[in-house]
């Protein structure tokens, strides 16, 4: 299905985590990772947070043939960039990987008998718990990033090194739990983040020509 759905798309598949962790190691840039909740050595979510804190700006999608709400929100809680039940019609899956990979975050409509799949309870103060771990200038960067601000425009502002501030945004991935700039943007967005102190103004520089 991915194949066909998928122009030029490159397949790589892994028989338990170890292995999955392996071949993200060997190969590197992956797009996406499709993730089993049954694959072994899954134990539970325990092979999703492995993912997320090793590659943290890496999707990570779970796959299952069971579906209720009580999963999908332990998913999400967990980092997952959406949960697809593998009951949906290929077109759908082909739609719900489309909007992963374009930044969304996919949770399926019908959960049987229950209401589709809602936020987690509290899930505002977990937010802002997580922005409060960030260090001040890491606040700073992610004020800059939810700005719409490049990585050379950061490091010119902060007057630090592109280098510094990709490190910076990597640690901030890793901290508030999600895969890519834009979901950092939309979670920040959704608790109205402002830096706990402004930013000191940034004397004007001369661009060299």
């Amino acid at each position: 299905m991915l194949a066909v759905a998928f122009d030029r798309c490159e397949l790589f598949e892994a028989c338990d985590l170890d292995e999955t962790v392996r071949t993200i190691d060997r190969e590197g840039d992956f797009d996406l990772v499709l993730l089993d909740l049954n694959m072994p050595g899954m134990n539970g979510f325990g092979g999703l947070s492995t993912l997320r804190t090793r590659f943290p700006s890496l999707p990570v999608v779970i796959v299952s043939a069971s579906c209720d709400r009580k999963l999908v929100t332990e998913a999400l809680r967990q980092g997952a960039a959406g949960f697809v039940p593998k009951s949906l019609p290929r077109s759908a899956i082909a739609d719900a990987l489309r909007g992963v990979l374009n930044g969304e975050i996919f949770t399926p409509v019908d959960l049987g008998d229950e209401e589709p799949a809602a936020a987690p309870s509290g899930e505002d103060q977990e937010i802002l718990r997580r922005i409060d771990s960030l260090t001040p200038q890491q606040r700073k960067v992610l004020e800059l990033v939810v700005a719409g601000k490049l990585n050379k425009e950061i490091a010119y502002e902060l007057d630090v090194t592109e280098t510094t501030v990709k490190a910076h945004v990597s640690a901030i991935l890793q901290k508030l739990r999600v895969f890519s700039r834009t979901q950092a943007v939309i979670m920040a967005n959704k608790v109205n983040f402002t830096p706990s102190t402004p930013c000191a103004a940034t004397p004007m520089r001369a661009a060299a020509q």
